[in-house]
Protein backbone atom coordinates (compact mmCIF):
# COMPACT_ATOMS: atom_id res chain seq x y z
CA UNK A 1 0.00 0.00 0.00
CA UNK A 2 1.11 3.66 -1.08
CA UNK A 3 1.56 5.49 2.17
CA UNK A 4 0.40 9.51 1.85
CA UNK A 5 2.76 12.23 0.78
CA UNK A 6 3.72 13.79 4.37
CA UNK A 7 1.91 16.77 5.29
CA UNK A 8 5.17 19.60 5.10
CA UNK A 9 5.72 18.31 1.75
CA UNK A 10 2.23 18.18 0.32
CA UNK A 11 1.62 21.72 -0.63
CA UNK A 12 4.54 21.64 -2.32
CA UNK A 13 3.47 18.83 -4.54
CA UNK A 14 0.29 20.66 -5.04
CA UNK A 15 2.46 23.78 -6.26
CA UNK A 16 4.23 21.75 -8.22
CA UNK A 17 1.33 19.83 -9.95
CA UNK A 18 -0.14 23.36 -10.56
CA UNK A 19 2.91 24.68 -12.07
CA UNK A 20 3.16 21.43 -14.20
CA UNK A 21 -0.59 21.49 -15.44
CA UNK A 22 1.01 24.97 -17.11
CA UNK A 23 -2.91 25.52 -18.53
CA UNK A 24 -6.57 26.13 -17.57
CA UNK A 25 -6.36 23.36 -15.20
CA UNK A 26 -3.45 25.09 -12.93
CA UNK A 27 -4.61 28.37 -12.74
CA UNK A 28 -8.48 26.46 -12.07
CA UNK A 29 -6.93 24.26 -9.55
CA UNK A 30 -4.93 27.32 -8.00
CA UNK A 31 -8.12 29.46 -7.80
CA UNK A 32 -10.29 26.14 -5.81
CA UNK A 33 -7.20 26.08 -4.03
CA UNK A 34 -6.87 29.66 -2.65
CA UNK A 35 -10.71 29.29 -2.24
CA UNK A 36 -10.84 26.01 -0.07
CA UNK A 37 -8.46 28.25 2.10
CA UNK A 38 -10.32 31.21 2.53
CA UNK A 39 -13.46 28.79 3.40
CA UNK A 40 -11.61 27.17 6.79
CA UNK A 41 -8.15 28.51 7.27
CA UNK A 42 -7.52 25.08 9.11
CA UNK A 43 -7.92 22.68 6.14
CA UNK A 44 -4.85 20.31 5.55
CA UNK A 45 -3.02 19.33 2.18
CA UNK A 46 -2.16 15.83 1.78
CA UNK A 47 -1.89 13.97 -1.31
CA UNK A 48 -3.11 10.45 -1.83
CA UNK A 49 -3.72 8.29 -4.71
CA UNK A 50 -1.15 8.45 -7.03
CA UNK A 51 -0.97 12.08 -6.64
CA UNK A 52 -4.51 13.32 -5.92
CA UNK A 53 -4.70 16.64 -4.00
CA UNK A 54 -6.68 16.20 -0.86
CA UNK A 55 -8.32 19.12 1.39
CA UNK A 56 -8.72 18.12 4.86
CA UNK A 57 -10.26 18.92 8.37
CA UNK A 58 -11.40 16.54 10.89
CA UNK A 59 -11.60 14.27 7.47
CA UNK A 60 -11.70 14.39 4.40
CA UNK A 61 -13.45 17.40 3.08
CA UNK A 62 -12.76 16.99 -0.92
CA UNK A 63 -9.97 16.18 -3.42
CA UNK A 64 -9.09 17.81 -6.39
CA UNK A 65 -8.43 15.49 -9.48
CA UNK A 66 -7.09 16.94 -12.99
CA UNK A 67 -8.86 16.08 -15.88
CA UNK A 68 -8.19 16.42 -19.47
CA UNK A 69 -11.32 18.36 -19.91
CA UNK A 70 -12.21 19.37 -16.05
CA UNK A 71 -11.09 19.92 -12.79
CA UNK A 72 -12.84 17.81 -10.48
CA UNK A 73 -13.67 18.70 -6.64
CA UNK A 74 -15.11 15.24 -5.25
CA UNK A 75 -16.85 15.87 -1.58
CA UNK A 76 -16.19 12.73 0.66
CA UNK A 77 -19.24 13.46 2.26
CA UNK A 78 -21.24 15.03 -0.36
CA UNK A 79 -24.36 13.52 -0.43
CA UNK A 80 -24.97 14.54 3.02
CA UNK A 81 -24.69 18.32 2.10
CA UNK A 82 -27.64 21.25 1.50
CA UNK A 83 -26.18 22.19 -1.72
CA UNK A 84 -28.67 25.13 -2.10
CA UNK A 85 -26.81 26.97 -5.11
CA UNK A 86 -26.69 23.89 -7.17
CA UNK A 87 -23.05 23.21 -7.51
CA UNK A 88 -22.42 19.54 -7.63
CA UNK A 89 -22.89 18.75 -11.19
CA UNK A 90 -21.06 15.15 -11.00
CA UNK A 91 -21.41 11.77 -9.18
CA UNK A 92 -24.85 12.80 -8.36
CA UNK A 93 -26.18 9.09 -8.17
CA UNK A 94 -24.08 8.15 -5.30
CA UNK A 95 -25.16 7.60 -2.05
CA UNK A 96 -21.88 9.03 -0.55
CA UNK A 97 -19.55 11.48 -3.01
CA UNK A 98 -21.07 14.29 -4.67
CA UNK A 99 -18.63 16.06 -7.06
CA UNK A 100 -18.20 19.72 -9.12
CA UNK A 101 -16.81 19.61 -12.46
CA UNK A 102 -15.51 22.55 -13.38
CA UNK A 103 -14.67 23.32 -17.32
CA UNK A 104 -12.19 25.54 -19.47
CA UNK A 105 -14.24 29.45 -19.15
CA UNK A 106 -16.29 28.04 -16.00
CA UNK A 107 -16.84 30.62 -13.40
CA UNK A 108 -16.34 29.72 -9.74
CA UNK A 109 -19.46 30.75 -7.11
CA UNK A 110 -16.57 31.85 -4.71
CA UNK A 111 -19.57 32.40 -2.39
CA UNK A 112 -21.32 28.88 -2.68
CA UNK A 113 -17.75 26.58 -2.74
CA UNK A 114 -16.72 28.33 0.68
CA UNK A 115 -20.58 27.55 1.66
CA UNK A 116 -19.92 24.12 0.99
CA UNK A 117 -16.61 23.54 2.40
CA UNK A 118 -17.51 25.13 5.59
CA UNK A 119 -20.05 22.69 5.74
CA UNK A 120 -18.08 19.92 4.89
CA UNK A 121 -15.87 20.51 7.78
CA UNK A 122 -18.77 21.47 10.34
CA UNK A 123 -20.28 17.60 8.92
CA UNK A 124 -17.31 16.00 9.74
CA UNK A 125 -16.38 17.76 12.96
CA UNK A 126 -19.87 16.74 13.99
CA UNK A 127 -19.82 14.24 16.68
CA UNK A 128 -15.96 14.64 16.97
CA UNK A 129 -15.39 14.87 21.18
CA UNK A 130 -13.39 17.75 21.77
CA UNK A 131 -10.51 17.76 24.22
CA UNK A 132 -10.45 18.77 27.55
CA UNK A 133 -8.72 21.78 28.82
Amino acid sequence: MKKPVLVESASAFIDEKIKELGDWRGKTLAKVREVIHKADPEIVEEVKWRGTPVFSHGGIVCTGETYKSAVKLTFAKGAALDDPSGLFNSSLEGNVRRAIDIHEGDTINEVALKDLIRAAVALNLKGKSKPKA
